[in-house]
């Protein structure tokens, strides 16, 4: 007994296994940014590596989620970039826009954390 392959249902699969792998492409983020922020996450939040490790990919996962991949360099060059000191970073610090950039990215920051089981720092 020989199965045929019908070209269309072919075709159908095809068409839908692309239009579901362009959402998931639409948010890829480089590798280095990727290892960057975990790294980053790892030392704002010291606990047991290997779960930590988990929890910060979490985080950067709910990010991507939200944000395509230029939106998160925007983002998080605002918020990285208002730290500079002196009169250029006073520029960032003082333009509203940046800040509302910086606002957002720190919420968004703070509801992934909350989502992936990080605790808030210790105020002390």
């Amino acid at each position: 007994m020989t199965h045929r392959r019908n070209p269309s249902l072919v075709g159908l699969v095809a068409a839908m296994l692309l239009l579901a792998a362009g959402p998931l492409m639409a948010h890829d983020y480089a590798t280095v940014d990727r290892v960057l922020f975990v790294q980053s996450c790892l030392r704002e939040n010291p606990g047991p590596q290997f779960e930590m490790i988990h929890k910060c990919s979490c985080v950067l996962d709910r990010l991507a989620e939200q944000l395509n991949y230029e939106d998160f360099v925007e983002l998080s060059t605002d918020t990285n970039a208002t730290s500079i000191g002196g009169e250029r970073g006073a520029v960032l610090r003082d333009n509203e826009g940046v800040q509302k950039n910086v606002r957002r990215f720190r919420q968004m920051q703070a509801d992934a954390k909350k989502a992936c089981m990080i605790r808030p720092a210790d105020p002390r």
